[in-house]
């Protein structure tokens, strides 16, 4: 009977413990030694305890308080920090006592997309040059998973040093040297995800090409049991990393809802190669293979600002500034890399992606980087990543630390269509010239035809004249409206002018 009793108390005390400290007080995974916080905003903190543990968060001279709450949830909101390039320490305490090491405050950064975005450095030689130069740099690497469901932590680790992708890298690395504080990179990347594939699945209420996308998905029970399967390997095959990236939703549940809502400044994007497939709609999945389930390039205008605010909404932070990377030139046009003559303006090409990709300056506090002059013609991992981050990093400056600098190459801001001509006026066209000393180049005109043909163009201080022995009466004008535009019209500050064209999208 003594014996029983002893067993039965054992038996009480584990069960007990289990459920008194099967809940270790823990910070969420994105907490850890080296890294950096947002300066200048309430910084979230938060993690799992114990339910009703006593929480407090100190750093930098601050305390803050909660409890956990009964589903061992907690955080607190520190208030807004100044930058510090000297390490600090972060102590959580409840019912355990922990110490987050070596932790500076300055600008951080969400740097996402598929391949371009992931493009690791090591391949690109200026970049790696500068990698002695780096200071007060840090980075978190999340590891590209899937999941069905939205996840409440990463898979990562903050480090000392710039990140892994090149473009993230170069950014950095100059937004260090224009703002002179840390800087904290977040890659969350990987090559050839989708639009789709980082869409939260509440969109599907809002956007009805996703929603017939997750309704396929969702009804398609052989592909849910091999991705439940290649969720539980160690590792894959080549095969079955593409594969799982090329899904819907389940890389935002793994790889972007768990760091919500860490402080940041702001979001990079460098997405758009995999939904350049098709001008608009979505082939029919009983003919078409799934991978094919994206939307269209002109599905994407709506579906990018739609995200956009999504995010913003998700982070609750309507100031959270968004970069979208243009698409460089390439060579290739749509539906699966058809061939096309790189340089017509009416070619199915990455230039209809650029226009949609634009149409997202419609919201505040979005900006997108120009990369018209940059890319190569049959390569659609182009190697010029470096000015792709100086370009990001003069935007952020100007956009969000409101420094004086010039961040953005000539935009177009009124036609003027005369009777035998047109003349073009920019902004951000301070000492407008040409790369080369040539005559401007990537205009072309057409009129009621829609035959366009190329533009005799002439710089008149902020202005281009355009205009050409066979149209009398020109009426619409593209600029860099191309695959692979051959530009050359820049500021004083070696920035390229921004395509445009002033038809309508269906002429």
């Amino acid at each position: 009977m003594h014996k029983t009793r002893i067993i039965q108390t054992a038996l009480f005390l584990l069960a007990f413990s289990t459920v008194t400290f099967g809940q270790a007080l823990k910070p969420a995974n994105i907490f850890t030694d080296h890294m950096v916080l947002q300066r200048e905003k309430p910084v979230p903190v938060w993690g799992q305890s114990i339910p009703g543990d006593k929480i407090k968060v100190k750093f930098a001279g601050q305390t803050q308080k909660t409890r956990a709450g009964a589903d061992g949830n907690w955080m607190v909101y520190l208030n807004p920090l100044e930058a510090s390039t000297s390490g600090k320490d972060m102590i959580i305490s409840g019912s355990s006592h922990i110490v987050l090491k070596d932790i500076l405050v300055g600008e951080v950064w969400i740097c996402s997309g598929q391949s371009n975005m992931f493009w690791p450095s090591k391949n690109i030689t200026d970049i790696k040059r500068l990698k002695p130069l780096v200071k007060h740099t840090r980075s978190f690497y999340v590891k590209n998973q899937v999941a069905f469901d939205e996840q409440e932590n990463v898979h990562g680790q903050w480090e000392v040093g710039p990140p892994v992708s090149a473009v993230a890298f170069s950014f950095a690395f100059h937004l260090n040297a224009l703002s002179e504080v840390p800087i904290g990179i977040i890659q969350t990347a990987w090559g050839s995800s989708s639009l789709e594939a980082w869409m939260p699945e509440s969109l599907t209420q809002e956007l009805p090409h996703f929603k017939k996308i997750m309704d396929e998905f969702d009804a398609d029970t052989a592909r849910q049991a091999k991705i439940a399967k290649l969720i539980d390997q160690a590792k894959w095959t080549n095969k079955e990393n593409i594969y799982l990236r090329c899904q819907p939703n389940i890389v935002y549940n793994a790889m972007m809802h768990p760091l919500i809502p860490f402080a940041c400044r702001g979001l990079m994007w460098y997405q758009g190669e995999r939904n350049a497939r098709y001008p608009s709609g979505m082939p029919d999945l009983k003919t078409q293979a799934w991978s094919d389930q994206v939307g269209g390039v002109k599905e994407y205008k709506t579906a990018l600002q739609k995200w956009l605010l999504n995010y913003r909404k998700q982070w609750q932070d309507n100031e959270m500034h968004v970069m979208v990377v243009m698409l460089p030139g390439y060579g290739k046009g749509l539906e699966r890399n058809k061939s096309i003559d790189p340089e017509k303006p009416d070619e199915l090409s990455w230039a209809w992606m650029r226009e949609s990709q634009m149409a997202a300056l419609d919201l505040h506090n979005v900006s997108v980087v120009n990369t018209i002059d940059l890319g190569e013609l049959k390569n659609i991992h182009p190697s010029d990543k470096l000015p792709v981050g100086q370009r990001a990093a003069l935007l952020a400056a100007k956009n969000t630390l409101y420094q004086d600098v010039q961040a953005s190459g000539p935009v177009v801001s009124k036609i003027d269509v005369q009777s035998d001509k047109i003349v073009v006026h920019f902004e951000h066209a301070e000492g407008l010239k040409t790369s080369n000393n040539k005559a401007p180049s990537a205009f072309w005109l057409t009129d009621d035809s829609g035959e366009w043909v190329p533009a005799q163009a002439k710089i008149e201080d902020k202005t281009v004249v355009l205009h050409s022995t066979e149209i009398k009466a020109p009426k619409y004008v593209r600029y860099a409206f191309a695959g692979k535009p051959a530009v050359n019209l820049v500021n004083e500050n070696e920035l390229p002018a921004y395509p445009f064209r002033t038809d309508n999208w269906d002429k």
